[in-house]
């Protein structure tokens, strides 16, 4: 079965984001950059009230989470 995407704001998704250890690195406008202190990866989670379903996978994807791990917080 397949989770579907709940609708999330960018401050919700920095909020999460935190929990899994990710920690800001700067803000440009209405753009947030995230690094993980375990690696060099880092994500923009873009500060709207809802994230697109696209930008929303494409931000789980490069934090390599799932959803339900997510649903856990």
């Amino acid at each position: 079965m397949v989770a579907h995407l709940p609708v999330l704001s960018g401050e919700e998704m920095i909020r999460l984001l935190k929990k899994l250890g990710y920690d800001v690195i700067r803000q440009r406008g209405s753009h947030v950059r995230m690094r993980h202190p375990a690696g060099r990866d880092t994500l923009t989670v873009p500060l709207h009230k809802e994230l697109a379903p696209g930008t929303l996978k494409a931000i789980l994807n490069q934090a390599k989470t799932t959803i339900e791990e997510l649903s856990t917080f």
